[in-house]
């Protein structure tokens, strides 16, 4: 449950800026999308399955290690 629990509303967490001009803050669906970002109708053995495949997918991927090399290039960031 730590990495869902507790949580405030999206709506509460993430205010949309009424009147934005944002292309990303436009059309009913931006709440839902975001809502959908956080798996919550997936079980906690779902979930722990996707993180996992997702940060392994991110271990492998050459834009991460070319972010994590520009990060280290211009913050010394490792």
């Amino acid at each position: 449950c730590a990495h869902r629990c507790p949580r405030p509303p999206v709506p509460t967490a993430v205010p949309v800026p009424i009147g934005s001009q944002l292309p990303c803050f436009h059309g009913s669906s931006t709440i839902r999308n975001l809502k959908e970002r956080f798996h919550m109708n997936m079980t906690e053995e779902q979930l722990q399955l996707l993180i996992e495949q997702m940060v392994d997918g991110s271990m492998r991927s050459i834009t991460t290690k070319l972010y994590d090399g520009f990060q280290y290039l211009t913050n010394g960031i490792m």
